[in-house]
């Protein structure tokens, strides 16, 4: 047997040492060896167990040709090649991962140190990049321009008037030949390629904006180890053979290897559908799949695969985003267009039926007075062509009447706002919120980071029952500081990274952290490095917002004898742990309850100075107890020793209270839920105004255990009362939404931990923090406020507000021209057989309510009225008794004036006919540009206030204006309107502007609270 193989090995050492046409690598050809010995082998043995066979053969015949697609590695990484790694995550194969030497061989062929990471050099990424790819993923193809052409050409309204227009096309040629026959059936072409265009245009650049705010809510942060250093960069930046560093609530950022870390679970429900999560480990399961998300622990992993050579980036590729995302406010408003529709549906109807009935009865006469129908004398081609034009004016008039500028104007008010809020730090990731906040009655507030600027600094130090000052620390027993710096350098998730020059440090981690590292390196004089370097850790346990602290088990590597467990955390959740204390000389005391309560007013006095209280305890126990895996797990949470005390200090930001006071002055509580203790939450809450320095705070500031022991029914009738919830978990946090909800306020929570998920979810408004904030908590969030600051939080009330008031201006704008132009066509088809605006004027008004309308009202900035009003809730109808009184006025005027000018207008001006349908035309559209001004203020009489910082708002009075004075002046035939004398220009315009005093005099008529609705359905 191995006299066949090794004649056969040696034919095929004879061909690769021929010479080839191809160049062929010592690597490559080391390739070549291994895959043809490979099927030689197999071929043997096949050959040998063959049942069938009965004369032995080689196994490999010289007239079969073998091919072997062998994959060409990049020549800067001639180890590995990108199928590999992809296979090697992807399908969690550990014997590859075997066969490459473990993580160690991967890091080796990617060039990668495990400890420094890369070196970050534009020629290595540059290769990396050419090797393995880019971290991003093909998005589907963008909706051309075209695409929203063909939706806005779809609608039924539209087919119908192009149907119109091109019979009215067809008989006005036959009937007066080309050169004058396509006016009246191409104006309506023109007028309705113009409705297109512009809702083309819009919907186009509205997709553009999602696309733009797509990206930047995919561009999430990612701590990466380049040089020996920490920092953060963009996860497109992450290439394969970087060092990613992961903490709880982080984002996978690519497919990877488990480094080290410890406590690791992943949550892979997003690509497997698992809810459970998954616990990584360097033996059992080293893989870490892009998209998912880390629910406990912290570690370090190697990227293995970015982009679109990891499941995720396939999966995303596949998935098309949706800007068509209904808001409930446009549900509303669909819902009130629809109501609306049906009420212009039915005038249409009967306009119809009315001209119909009246134009084949022989009372219909055309511009020279003869009657239109006269039995059989009438011609079928004028007929057709009467019924066509009674047909257009119908649906003119449904066009007319059917809103649907409200969903236009929602859509480009929430885009503008979602735009201006980015530069105010907060970005939308959900179009409801911006309404919705607008709604809010009640904020639930985060301190550290929101109401605090999160710029910790250990400012106390108490070691036992003495406060040590900065020049005591030399003075510290050596017992207690080395025991000090293994709690502080070894229970952390934080790094220290030292300057080149030596001359500094540079810290990473959470605020706390950082604070920590900070003061033990450059007050204890911690040497990191040499620490990590000198132990080994067995176990450790990463703080949450449940336990409120973290633990480590580990011992010193010359010591076999003794494990040393640390604990850091909560002051005095640590003292309960702890039966001894460390004095100041390094003596070991016990602690009884006069001891315990002296520390617990030494914890007392720092709360109450507004700092944070942490607290370090430590225990020797045997290594035998350490190897029993329950008990290294649950690290005995008692007889622990007092190590010290520190107070870290968070100031508050600048503004917050104003900030505070503003939200409250607009009728919305504001509730701080902190895990703090109740002395630490109570300072901060009075610095920042949400407690007044002299209340009282019985049912005001309670602790989480305690809002949790209350009854269903205490919790729904005390919520109210509490302003300061102190030591609070994530489900006291989601129980006091739950609370809130059920009495009908409208919440917005602030969290940033992975733990504040349920909460964020459950309030109306998710608002979760940019900086600090997690991956997780940012996905369960409706807004992410990008600097942590509660003033932006403000800023997002005051937008939100703002969202609503515009839409409810544009609807009384809106509602106006629909009650008017409804009420004036419906008398005058009734009364005079025809409508006094002609199907392209009355296209021309719908687009100026629909578009020009909307742009100039929708984008109005928010005012400091808006934060004087109570918030509106859930309740409160949308058109509210305020915007009735206006639309009413001003719609009955309008049609008054419309109605006067039809039946009397010709012998008030003594004018001709044309004249004075031009004249109708022209009061009508100037009725409309007074009426936006009216618009801008719902209840202020001064409706021109602030009017000068809006130039979009007058520049778009100024292109209406303009576009007018061409149809009047230049547009005859398209138009069909007659030219007007100064003289008549003064009436239309005398006419429009008597809106202005209407409405100041109308504003001065009260109105009740309940709505007008309420009474209808009283009555029904």
């Amino acid at each position: 047997m191995a006299t066949i193989f090794q004649s056969d090995l040696d034919d095929v050492e004879a061909v690769l040492n021929k010479p080839t046409t191809f160049f062929l690598t010592p690597p490559n050809k080391k390739r070549w060896h291994t895959a043809v010995t490979t099927i030689y082998c197999a071929r043997a043995f096949s050959s040998l167990i063959a049942p069938n066979n009965e004369t032995k053969t080689s196994p490999v015949s010289s007239s079969r040709v073998i091919t072997i697609d062998v994959l060409e590695p990049h020549p800067y990484f001639p180890d590995i090649d990108q199928s590999s790694l992809t296979e090697l995550v992807k399908e969690k194969k550990l014997n590859q991962l075997v066969r490459f030497d473990g993580v160690e061989g991967i890091a080796s062929a990617l060039k990668t140190n495990l400890d420094r990471g890369l070196d970050g050099n534009y020629e290595d990424i540059s290769y990396r990049h050419d090797a393995f790819g880019a971290n991003t993923y093909k998005r589907p193809p963008k909706k051309g321009f075209f695409h929203f052409v063909w939706e806005a050409l779809t609608d039924p309204t539209i087919l119908i008037l192009l149907v119109c227009a091109t019979l009215s096309l067809g008989f006005g040629i036959k009937e007066h030949g080309v050169k004058e026959g396509w006016y009246d059936g191409g104006s309506i072409c023109v007028a309705v390629f113009l409705v297109i265009v512009v809702s083309a245009v819009s919907n186009f650049r509205q997709d553009r904006q999602f696309e733009k705010l797509s990206k930047v809510g995919n561009n999430v942060s990612v701590d990466i180890t380049r040089n020996g250093r920490r920092q953060k960069t963009s996860i497109f930046e992450v290439v394969v053979g970087d060092i990613v560093c992961l903490n709880t609530g982080d984002q996978v950022p690519a497919d990877g290897l488990f480094i080290d870390g410890h406590s690791l679970l992943v949550d892979e429900s997003s690509m497997t559908g698992e809810s459970d999560p998954i616990e990584v480990s360097p033996t059992q399961n080293p893989f870490l799949l892009s998209g998912t998300k880390v629910a406990d622990g912290f570690g370090r992993m190697l990227v293995t695969s970015v982009g679109m050579n990891t499941t995720w980036g396939s999966m995303m590729s596949t998935i098309s985003r949706d800007s068509n995302e209904q808001t409930p406010l446009q549900a509303r408003l669909n819902k009130l267009s629809s109501s609306i529709g049906k009420i212009g549906l039915a005038v249409a109807f009967l306009f119809l039926v009315a001209l119909l009935v009246r134009y084949f009865t022989g009372n219909t006469n055309d511009e020279n007075g003869n009657v239109k129908f006269n039995g059989s004398k009438t011609k079928a081609d004028a007929v057709i062509n009467s019924v066509v034009d009674i047909i257009s004016a119908a649906v003119i008039i449904v066009v007319i009447a059917i809103p649907e500028g409200l969903p236009l104007a929602v859509t480009l008010t929430l885009a503008y706002s979602m735009k201006r809020m980015i530069a105010d730090q907060a970005m939308v990731r959900k179009l409801s919120a911006c309404e919705t906040m607008g709604s809010a009655t009640t904020i639930c507030t985060d301190k550290t980071g929101t109401l605090t600027l999160n710029h910790m600094k250990v400012t106390k130090f108490w070691l036992g029952q003495e406060s040590i000052e900065e020049t005591d620390l030399t003075s510290v027993a050596a017992n207690v500081l080395e025991l000090l710096h293994q709690g502080v350098g070894l229970n952390t998730t934080g790094s220290v990274y030292k300057t080149t020059s030596g001359a500094g440090f540079e810290f990473s981690g959470s605020p706390t952290e950082k604070a920590i590292l900070s003061w033990a390196v450059l007050e204890l004089n911690l040497d990191l490095e040499e620490l990590k370097r000198s132990c080994e850790i067995l176990h450790f346990e990463a703080f949450n917002s449940t336990k409120k602290m973290s633990g480590v088990t580990m011992k010193k590597k010359g010591d076999q004898n003794t494990v040393n467990v640390h604990w850091k955390g909560a002051a005095e959740m640590i003292l309960e742990m702890c039966s001894t204390y460390y004095s100041f000389s390094g003596k070991i005391e016990p602690i009884d309850n006069v001891e315990r309560e002296k520390f617990g007013q030494i914890i007392q006095g720092m709360a109450a100075g507004s700092l944070r209280c942490i607290a370090f305890a430590h225990k020797q126990i045997p290594v035998e107890e350490n190897e029993d895996g329950e008990t290294r797990r649950n690290m005995k949470n008692n007889g622990f020793t007092l190590l010290g005390l520190i107070g870290l200090k968070d100031p508050c930001r600048p503004g917050v209270r104003n900030a505070v006071e503003e939200c409250q002055y607009a009728g919305v509580e504001i509730k701080m839920i902190t895990g703090d203790n109740v002395f630490t939450a109570r300072a901060i809450a009075t610095e920042c105004g949400i407690l007044r320095p002299n209340q009282d705070i019985k049912g005001a500031v309670v602790e989480g255990v305690e809002f949790r022991n209350y009854t269903p029914e205490e919790r729904i009738e005390k919520v109210d009362k509490i302003r300061v919830m102190a030591r609070s978990s994530p489900f006291d946090k989601l129980l006091m939404v739950q609370c809130l909800k059920q009495k009908g306020h409208v919440v917005a929570v602030t969290g940033d931990g992975t733990n504040d998920a349920p909460a964020l979810k459950e309030a109306d408004i998710g608002l979760s923090m940019g900086i600090q904030g997690t991956e997780v908590a940012k996905e369960s969030s409706d807004i992410v406020i990008l600097d942590d600051n509660f003033g932006s939080v403000a800023t997002v009330l005051r937008w939100g507000r703002c969202v609503y008031n515009n839409i409810q201006k544009f609807i009384q704008f809106q509602l106006t021209i629909n009650v008017s132009a409804l009420v004036v066509n419906f008398v005058s088809a009734v009364s005079a057989g025809e409508v006094p605006l002609t199907a392209v004027q009355l296209l021309w008004v719908n687009l100026i309510q629909d578009t020009l309308g909307a742009l100039a009202l929708a984008t109005e900035k928010p005012t400091k009225e808006l934060m004087e009003k109570p918030p509106v809730g859930r309740t409160k109808p949308l058109v509210t008794n305020v915007m009735w009184r206006n639309l009413l006025s001003q719609g009955f005027y309008q049609a008054a004036v419309m109605l006067t000018l039809q039946f009397k207008g010709k012998s008030i001006f003594k004018v001709s006919r044309n004249i004075n349908d031009t004249l109708i035309f022209n009061t009508f559209v100037l009725c409309q540009v007074f009426n936006e001004f009216n618009a801008r203020k719902l209840e202020k009489k001064n409706v021109f206030e602030g009017i000068h910082r809006n130039k979009l708002f007058l520049g778009i009075i100024g292109v209406t204006i303009g576009l007018q004075v061409v149809m009047v002046e230049c547009l005859k035939k398209f138009a069909d309107t007659e030219r007007l004398n100064l003289w008549q220009w003064g009436v239309c315009i005398g006419l429009a502007a008597v809106s202005w005093p209407i409405a100041w005099l109308v504003k001065c008529i009260p109105v009740p609270e309940k709505p007008f609705v309420s009474y209808l359905k009283w009555r029904n």
